[in-house]
């Protein structure tokens, strides 16, 4: 089962995630199938940069998405409808 899910990277003490589509059964950093985006949790305001519409292909060929994805996706919905309305 693929799942897009955070894979760590950065520092210690300062953490850079990278979300990613793999297999459930790699471990956290292993090889990905597809780099999908950043999150950066260490900017004020924190820097979430997703490709909205490959996480949806990938949605809809199966993927399981982990529940702190699920947010920042619904986290980069927002801002991407602001900067258009804007």
């Amino acid at each position: 089962m693929v799942k897009i899910r955070l894979q760590r990277a950065g520092a210690r003490k300062r953490p850079f995630y990278r979300v990613v589509a793999l297999d459930s059964r790699r471990q956290r950093d292993g090889r990905a199938l597809e780099f999908l985006g950043t999150y950066d949790p260490t900017r004020e305001p924190a820097h979430i940069a997703i490709d909205l519409e490959r996480v949806d292909a990938w949605r809809q060929r199966g993927a399981q998405v982990s529940e702190t994805v699920s947010s920042l996706i619904a986290r980069a919905r927002r801002q991407a409808a602001a900067g258009e309305s804007a």
